[in-house]
């Protein structure tokens, strides 16, 4: 059974923007963070980016690639731990990350308008702001879909170790 073509990502568009942010942001600083239950902020932010190039690509929209990938793998930088112990950081971080996010890169690059968009509407409904573009809107499904995934997949494993080794 032969793949549909069109239906793949572009994996060298895909790793291109990826080198270039890595170049001239700190994100594999991300590295570091714990997002969901094990998974990577960095992790995450890459699955959101394929998952929405994907998804993009699946239902041949005419998007910019470019500002999707960017917007997506830039839109859970902030840059430090969201599971910190203190209670004011844990409270808010649902609703003001996408905000910090924005400011944390355009302090190292220049963000495009659909590229703030994609940052800050990623929490939609949480924050109440509608995505204003297709590849805002599909970073944002992209996100919950992985989200999901991320959360499932570790909640498993752990389970699975419990059973298997208890």
């Amino acid at each position: 059974m032969r793949k549909n073509k069109k239906s793949r990502v572009d994996l060298v568009l895909f790793s291109e923007t990826f080198n270039q942010l890595c170049k001239t942001t700190r994100l594999l600083q991300t590295r570091a963070y714990t997002h969901h239950y094990g998974t990577s902020l960095l992790r995450h932010s890459v699955n959101v980016a394929y998952v929405s190039a994907f998804i993009s690509k699946l239902l041949r929209l005419n998007i910019d690639y470019i500002q999707l990938i960017r917007g997506a793998l830039l839109h859970d930088y902030y840059l430090y731990d969201c599971h910190d112990k203190n209670e004011e950081n844990k409270k808010h971080h649902l609703r003001r990350h996408p905000g910090k996010a924005v400011l944390a890169a355009q302090d190292e690059i220049f963000l495009t308008k659909k590229e703030i968009d994609i940052i800050l509407k990623h929490m939609f409904p949480i924050t109440f702001s509608l995505p204003k573009s297709k590849e805002s809107f599909v970073v944002c499904f992209s996100d919950k879909v992985c989200s999901i995934y991320e959360l499932f997949t570790n909640i498993s494993k752990k389970i699975f170790l419990k059973v298997s080794f208890a």
